[in-house]
């Protein structure tokens, strides 16, 4: 086979390569073809030369690379450019020994051209021309090019100007315009980033040099470049003609412009925009940042001040408060949620995050929630609907004297609503469906997600859970039966939780026993159980979610029933579907970046006092602040005004402290840290009582008894028999003050804590996400810009301690997919440190989990991940959840099928490929089986840890 018979792909007319020797040639993709060629008969052998597999796989390779270059910002790349994407290509396609050959081709002609990386890039000797917005031409400034990477280094450790500057020579050409110019100055930073994780830090340097002069000259009319020092010195006056400028053409709260700006202004700390890592500006730049048709004009502490001025509108003395928040937010200390930072002192100021609603047994509340869905998902809200009460298959429709066609028709309406309203077109919509274990439908339930079957019974976008009650549990514990209600028949069962529910279930039961119930039907509770941890593994969904725990818990279980979580699992708040008393559940959230309040000898607890005081105050008043787009959710939120404070940068507290995540150290970190948490969060809300008032509906809750979070563990032990409940109980601060003090002050808030995914502010903060172990020590992270390679830092710092960070390493942790463990020159102690998600006995999150569990008077986010599951395993890990007295889980991940790009290239940045992995060892007899050939989970399209279009919570 020659290059010539390969088809043409459809390379763009104008691409050029730019060869060695610093001339430019036509692209031209047969010579792709006849490289890749020549490399697979070197491995293979000439018998292969003309078969049709050889030929169409190198058809089907280099199509991909041709793709590759056609998304390159310039329309001219290096010859190395080029070699580096079909050494990508077979790395992709895993054809190893292939792409051997093909860098060993490569090695041996670089040293043949008498240099060891080969010769100097082309455009180093060669005459470059800018061209500017307006088409003149003039020579490329190298000196200022130096100055600005000059610039983006200093102060940074381990980066020199050098190396961004050769990257720079790869991609430049005769006539870029100054927008690719300065978009190849990140690029060549970002290039780095593997060998080197501080390039992060200056690749977003470069990127805000990029973002000033986006944002000064699209205010100025005039294209303007100021460098950090003199943006230091305009700031003040630059915030000030953004806001005008965002009030003139509608995007801000004229209110802002009445605050004294020359105060709040001069609070300002330009310094902190080099502190925004590369990932954190980029999501910034992508998503955050105010924009006129697609020109952001809002620099980083801009945008941080507007935020805290719109937290502040309401406050007394308005300037002291927003530069108390805007202190807050700019250090990274705390961060809102990102509904909040989206609107907060916009016109339109939906700040909330979670809403959460129950959907009636008829068909103008079911179409009535769909409206609600859509109201509230517009502006950014994430979803949870309780679809328990809707009549089951086969129930009696009384006004037509027909027959029910179930619950699952309506879920996939909701389904398709919630895509259909991607959040006023930022992000996608998402919802969660729950139903409880009883309904008639639950089996049909179980495969929304599924890939086969009638599809007009699958909810392919939507995520859905499982709503189960204690009484279901003990049932598969004892292999006993359980039957399956329609709910227009047991309608109380729906309010019931503890012992009233098991008294209520049982007589029931009986009751169908007798044939005085119409539908039911009576099934094996193990082999339910079973299933439904089948599916849990097939296809992510539905996610194991307890009823009990989260009512008997529930500080405000005088007021109403917790009949669902929401999108992320970590609200637990009561709803209900009454015309008349209808309440949506409404919760307002932000994490404090726990990585920022410990040290190498702990927790840090007066920062954490203070971070937490301050955060309290700012989610409470985005209750009053909040545009509210239905009246349930207003009602709901005024009366009761929850809010969520949780954390985010666990993982990076643990290196911080060198704590190994599988350890009792780690878990007893969760211990305290948690304990701190809740102590300070109820004491805030606490004394905000006493300044603004107690809530409405707090007398008669459980903190008007005195029982707060860590007490109401009681009350669910009350209700749990021998070994159903192992939780540690002991505290270490002073809670008999705090109760004295929340009897007598009261709360001005019912729930107060809930630890959300974090999934993007943990990004723009640059920690890990909320209380996630680490997935990888090296990956390829991808968001709306592209790829971003991202390398643990901490791993980096105590590898080249140790003297073993070099280019050995980063191949090494490339092709052991981020991990450590099999990488003999590290020592045991840094692979126990540095282990990844899959290699973490799950036992070990669960442990953490309850730790803080018990402390939260809402719930938390908690994925848990098994490495080769199998039913035993999937059994034990859901077992042990409950009895750990957890309230919710979310996503189960199984070892993924996916894997760092194995490429030696330095500064390569690819997308995690797709390779299949082994199938998980056969289920044990007699517990609940998983098939031996089920595929590898796709965690689902929302709310997921590494899509980059989710972050429906945070």
């Amino acid at each position: 086979m020659t290059a010539s018979t390969a088809p043409p792909t459809d390379a763009p007319p104008a691409l050029r390569v730019i060869r060695r020797d610093g001339t430019e040639r036509p692209f031209d993709d047969s010579k792709i073809a006849v490289a890749m060629t020549k490399a697979f008969l070197a491995v293979e052998g000439e018998a292969n030369a003309s078969s049709s597999r050889l030929h169409h796989l190198v058809a089907e390779l280099t199509a991909h690379v041709v793709a590759a270059l056609m998304r390159h910002p310039t329309p001219a790349v290096h010859v190395e450019q080029i070699q580096d994407q079909v050494e990508l290509a077979l790395m992709r396609g895993e054809h190893h020994r292939v792409a051997r050959s093909y860098v060993l081709y490569r090695e041996e002609h670089a040293r043949a051209r008498g240099g060891e990386g080969g010769e100097a890039p082309a455009a180093g000797g060669a005459v470059v021309h800018v061209t500017a917005p307006d088409g003149t031409r003039a020579p490329l400034d190298r000196e200022r090019v130096r100055t600005v990477v000059t610039e983006a280094v200093a102060g940074v450790d381990d980066v020199d100007v050098a190396p961004v500057l050769a990257e720079l020579d790869r991609t430049v050409y005769d006539g870029i315009t100054a927008d690719e110019l300065s978009q190849a100055l990140v690029m060549a930073a970002r290039a780095l980033v593997e060998r080197e994780p501080n390039y992060s830090l200056v690749a977003s340097r470069l990127l805000l040099d990029r973002l000033r002069a986006e944002a000064v000259s699209h205010l100025a009319g005039a294209r303007e470049i100021p460098d950090h020092a003199a943006m230091a010195e305009r700031y003040p006056s630059y915030t000030k003609d953004y806001l005008r400028h965002a009030i003139a053409i509608g995007l801000v709260d004229p209110e802002l412009a009445t605050f004294d700006l020359d105060r709040v202004t001069a609070a300002l700390r330009p310094e902190r925009d080099l502190q925004i890592g590369f990932l954190g500006l980029q999501t910034l730049y992508d998503r955050y940042f105010l924009h006129e048709r697609g020109t952001r004009f809002e620099l980083p502490q801009a945008f941080f001040l507007r935020v805290a001025m719109g937290l502040a509108i309401r406050e007394t003395d308005r300037e002291e408060r927003a530069v108390e928040f805007y202190e807050l937010l700019s250090s990274f200390d705390f961060m809102a949620s990102t509904p909040t930072l989206f609107n907060s002192g916009t016109t339109r100021p939906q700040l909330s995050s979670c809403f959460l609603t129950t959907i009636g047994d008829d068909l103008n509340s079911i179409f009535q929630g769909y409206r609600n869905n859509a109201l509230l998902a517009k502006y950014s809200g994430g979803l949870g609907n309780d679809w328990t009460p809707v009549r089951g298959l086969g129930a009696h429709i009384r006004g037509t004297n027909g027959v029910s066609q179930g619950v699952v028709p309506f879920l996939k309406i909701a389904g398709d609503t919630a895509v259909a309203v991607n959040q006023g077109g930022k992000r996608k919509g998402a919802a969660c469906a729950y139903l409880e274990t009883w309904h008639v439908d639950i089996e049909e339930f179980l495969d929304l997600r599924k890939n086969t079957g009638d599809d007009r019974r699958r909810t392919h976008d939507m995520n859905t859970a499982n709503w189960v009650p204690d009484e279901f549990l003990r049932r598969v514990v004892a292999d006993g039966s359980w039957t399956l209600f329609s709910p227009d028949e047991v309608p109380d069962l729906h309010d019931l939780y503890g012992d009233a529910f098991a008294d209520r279930y049982r007589a029931y039961e009986a009751a169908a026993e007798r044939g005085e119930i119409r539908v039911h039907r009576t099934v094996r509770a193990v082999e339910l159980w079973r299933r439904m941890l089948t599916m849990l593994f097939e296809t992510g969904h539905p996610w194991i979610t307890f009823k009990d725990p989260c009512n008997l818990r529930s500080p405000q279980q005088h007021a109403g029933v917790v009949h669902s979580s929401n999108l992320c699992t970590e609200i637990t708040l009561n709803t209900h579907a009454d015309a008349d008393r209808g309440e949506v559940a409404v919760c307002n959230l932000g994490s404090v970046n726990l990585a920022a309040h410990v040290t190498a000898d702990g927790l840090d607890a007066d920062k954490l006092r203070r971070t937490v005081t301050t955060a309290v105050r700012m989610l409470d008043n985005v209750v009053d602040i909040n545009f509210y787009t239905i009246p349930e959710a207003r009602r709901s939120n005024l009366r009761h005004r929850p809010i969520g404070l949780g954390l985010m940068g666990f993982s990076d507290a643990l290196f911080v402290q060198g704590l190994s995540p599988a350890s009792d150290d780690a878990v007893g970190f969760a211990d305290r840290s948690a304990e701190a948490l809740s102590w300070y969060a109820i004491s805030a809300s606490s004394d905000l009582a006493v300044e603004r008032g107690r809530y409405a509906t707090f007398d008669g809750s459980l903190w008007s008894r005195g029982i707060l979070p860590i007490d109401s563990l009681e009350l669910l032990a009350a209700t749990r028999g021998e070994g159903e409940l192992e939780i540690d109980r002991s505290t270490t601060m002073d809670w008999d003050s705090l109760r004295d003090r929340v009897r007598a002050q009261g709360m001005r808030n019912s729930n107060v804590m809930a630890i959300a995914p974090t999934a993007t502010i943990s990004n723009i903060c640059g920690v890990g996400q909320s209380i996630e172990p680490i997935h990888l020590n090296l990956y390829v992270k991808s968001n709306m810009s592209g790829d971003f390679t991202v390398v643990n830092p901490y791993l980096v710092r105590d590898l080249k301690e140790r003297d073993l960070w070099d280019e050995v390493m980063v191949s090494d942790l490339k092709y052991f997919d981020g991990s450590l463990a099999e990488i003999d020159r590290v020592p045991d102690e840094l692979k126990q440190r540095y282990a990844t998600a899959f290699e973490i006995e799950p036992r070990w999150l669960v442990a953490a989990a309850s730790r803080r569990q018990k402390w939260l008077d809402q719930a938390q986010s908690l994925n848990l991940y098994l490495s080769g599951p199998s039913g035993r395993a999937l059994d034990e890990l859901y077992r042990l959840a409950w009895r750990s007295g957890l309230k919710t889980t979310y996503y189960l991940r199984t070892r993924a099928a996916t894997s760092v790009e194995k490429s030696t290239l330095t500064g390569t940045d690819g997308r995690l490929s797709g390779v299949p992995s082994a199938p998980p060892p056969p289920p044990a007899a007699a517990v609940p089986a998983v098939p031996p050939t089920a595929p590898d989970l796709d965690p689902g399209q929302a709310c997921r840890i590494d899509d980059p279009d989710c972050e429906a919570c945070q």
